[in-house]
């Protein structure tokens, strides 16, 4: 399985799910649902290359992403992703290459239904308020980010508090914290994550990812297998009508009740139940 993180997380948001789902033997699981994981960094994120020149939007990713694990020996795989890793492994399915079985998404992107707006459920009624409250109130970092990222990375590579702020920022806001991210995480592992953009001064090249494709997200149908994982405090959420509309092969849906945007992070033994039972079926 290989697991894409997106912004401004990185794959230190893996760190407390990589034993149980590779060895949930150890873990209170069976052998039967254990992974091989392969966890990459974003282009322009923590250990990767910095690209040099335009070009690397979410579908040049997932081509890679189905070339790197092709060269690691697996034929045949699952993709999983969140935030910017949700987008890259939704291309993973469009693009259908052959190889890739089965995609688990715990921010997937489909459009509202026209038709259910005259009866939308509980979820679907806090989905659209969430939307509307982005749009309006939390979205600045996005508009920065998709149109003038290099103005940006000059103060983002010249403080480390600025840095810093401008990721935890994001992790109050996406969180399921109850107002502060040490509710759930330490100090510690918020500044691991922080590190990964502080020390490869990936400020700025980790911010073109915005720049590439923030207004050019696909939502055209999936045929793949399909898994949805929903937490409460995600920023964008979906219904299962709705997710049906786009992924007509929808072989699992949950809508959680604890956890936010960073559900690796925050709730690691939710995350890797919900990876568990969503892929059981295509073993």
């Amino acid at each position: 399985m290989i697991l894409t993180h997106g912004w401004p997380g990185s794959i230190v948001e893996f760190q407390k799910v990589i034993k149980p789902l590779t060895d949930p033997e150890a873990h209170g699981g069976s052998a039967r649902d254990a992974f091989h994981l392969i966890c990459p960094t974003l282009p322009g994120f923590g250990f990767s290359d910095k690209p040099t020149a335009p070009g690397w939007n979410i579908e040049r990713i997932a081509t890679a992403w189905n070339e790197l694990m092709l060269r690691l020996g697996y034929k045949r795989y699952v993709a999983q992703g969140g935030d910017w890793g949700s987008m890259v492994t939704a291309a993973i399915g469009t693009q259908n290459l052959g190889n890739c079985i089965g995609l688990h998404m715990n921010m997937p992107m489909a459009r509202p239904d026209p038709d259910t707006m005259e009866n939308l459920s509980e979820l679907e009624q806090e989905a659209m308020a969430a939307m509307k409250f982005y749009k309006n109130y939390d979205s600045g970092y996005s508009q920065q980010q998709s149109t003038r990222p290099q103005t940006l990375g000059y103060g983002l590579a010249d403080s480390p508090v600025g840095q810093a702020a401008w990721i935890l920022e994001k992790f109050y806001q996406w969180m399921d914290c109850q107002g502060h991210p040490e509710n759930i995480l330490t100090r510690d592992e918020l500044l691991d994550n922080v590190m990964m953009y502080w020390l490869p001064n990936a400020g700025t090249s980790s911010a073109r990812i915005y720049w590439e494709s923030f207004g050019n997200i696909d939502f055209n149908t999936i045929e793949l297998p399909v898994g949805c994982s929903i937490f409460p405090k995600e920023i964008f959420k979906i219904s299962k009508r709705w997710a049906k509309k786009r992924f007509p092969n929808l072989i699992y849906f949950n809508a959680l009740e604890k956890g936010g945007h960073f559900a690796a992070f925050e709730q690691p033994e939710l995350f890797v139940e919900e990876i568990r039972t969503c892929f059981r079926t295509l073993r």
